[in-house]
């Protein structure tokens, strides 16, 4: 295994980093061990805020060399790049201003006797973070912003082709003023992965990533009675039962397949339409997507990148080519030009077609025809994801109806895009457990002690 730079829209190897040897790996967990017992215990929540707030900062400050890293790593869109360094430092500058309150003593009222008793929360100590390079600078804030302030300390294990921005993140914490051993970058093989999960010192681990990762991960971590937070990804359903506006839905459902190239979790993949709306639906949005060409990812006018690897981009024209070939109709696109892939839209996907259960990483859309807001809901749920969702309609007790029989962590109305770090993350199924983002992001690695008092 190698951690490299390899920039998917030439192809060309920028640079690469050694993997951490097994000498440096140790010194590393007893580093973040020694920042726990003491720089964690001697500090406030207050100043681990202060010092959480200047990272927020820093990715700002930086936006424009931390975005050209990424661009060169995985292809995203320069302008998407800027935005996402802009979302880590408001994801840091949330915690910050929020911890204090999260954090406080919650008093228990009591059924029996006097006194009183209250939950008083605290670090647990060294947390591994494996991170996704689909997101490389929001992933770890979500993750690293919280528990960091929480006195937790952090182990970072990125994506093999991240190893530049991992690098630069690293940095920032560095130059915001955390000492040694309170967020160390690890270039780990998947063994020594498993070293760090099994080491008594690590309390934890919070992975982003495949399906089969978090499946590894879990085990080894279930073995050794630590504590997962999983984000696994998902198919999420988009779907429209009745709308004023068709363009701005049909613009809206482009949006929310293309972010990121395709190449998001929770973007919307399986677009549902209801009987009267399906035709003019999939007229529309197979011309509106059609408009989008994958281009230069460092052009401010790209829309629409590479992705984030040749070997991505393959696997997903081996997905595209055996959902046909189970009976969808190839309505638009599906040629791959390299990493770059053209838009795709798939109708016709039976629910024996191994497309209908599997996620798609890049821009492919399947439209599928629903007879009623019944038919709608068990297309929906008929996967083995459950992350997000999102639903159409100008009704406003079916939208909570069908928001309220989603099986998804995540249900947005009537909008797309409209993630923020005040809302939880996190699904249900094969998805994933445990949530980050917002209060609840705040509450996944900690002790909840409870102190009684007579």
């Amino acid at each position: 295994m190698s951690y490299a730079v390899t920039n998917p829209a030439t192809g060309e190897t920028v640079k690469t980093y050694p993997t951490i040897t097994d000498a440096e790996l140790e010194a590393a967990i007893a580093a973040a061990d020694e920042a726990h017992r003491t720089w964690s215990k001697s500090t406030t929540v207050e100043e681990r805020a202060a010092l959480i707030r200047r990272v927020g900062e820093l990715h700002v400050e930086r936006r424009q060399e931390l975005a050209e890293i990424i661009v060169r790593e995985m292809g995203k869109p320069i302008e998407q790049a800027l935005a996402e360094a802009d979302f880590a430092g408001d994801i840091y500058g949330y915690y910050a201003d929020n911890a204090a309150e999260f954090l406080k003593d919650e008093p228990v009222s009591l059924l029996a006797g006097d006194g009183s008793a209250v939950i008083r929360r605290s670090s647990l100590g060294v947390l591994l973070g494996v991170m996704p390079w689909n997101f490389p600078y929001y992933q770890v804030a979500r993750f690293a912003g919280p528990n960091l302030i929480i006195g937790n300390t952090i182990l970072l294990k990125h994506a093999e082709q991240c190893p530049e921005s991992a690098a630069a993140i690293a940095q920032i914490f560095a130059d915001a003023g955390f000492p040694e051993g309170a967020y160390v970058n690890i270039y780990a093989s998947h063994d020594q992965i498993e070293t760090v999960i099994a080491d008594p010192r690590v309390q934890g681990v919070s992975l982003t990533g495949s399906e089969r990762a978090g499946a590894a991960v879990a085990e080894v971590a279930g073995r050794h009675l630590k504590k997962v937070v999983l984000e696994l990804g998902g198919s999420d359903p988009f779907i429209l039962l009745s709308t004023d506006d068709l363009d701005s839905a049909v613009q809206n459902a482009v949006d929310a397949r293309l972010d990121n190239s395709g190449q998001s979790c929770n973007a919307a993949k399986r677009f549902i339409v209801i009987d009267e709306l399906y035709e003019p639906f999939l007229e529309k949005f197979t011309a509106k997507i059609a408009e989008v060409e994958a281009t230069d990812p460092t052009s401010s006018d790209s829309a629409l990148g590479p992705l984030s690897s040749l070997k991505a981009a393959e696997g997903l024209d081996e997905q595209v080519k055996r959902a046909v070939e189970h009976g969808a109709t190839l309505v638009h696109g599906g040629t791959r030009d390299g990493a770059f892939f053209q838009t795709t839209v798939l109708t016709d996907v039976s629910s024996d077609n191994p497309a209908s259960k599997e996620e798609f990483f890049g821009p492919v859309a399947q439209v599928y025809r629903a007879t009623d807001e019944g038919d709608a809901v068990r297309i929906a749920n008929d996967i083995p994801f459950g992350l997000g969702s999102y639903v159409y309609t100008t009704d406003a007790a079916q939208a909570d109806r069908v928001a309220n029989a989603i099986e998804a962590g995540m249900v947005f109305v009537n909008l797309v895009l409209a993630d923020g770090a005040e809302l939880p993350f996190g699904g249900v199924k094969r998805s994933g457990s445990g949530r980050e983002l917002g209060r609840f992001g705040a509450d996944e690695f900690v002790n909840k002690k409870m102190i009684r008092i007579g």
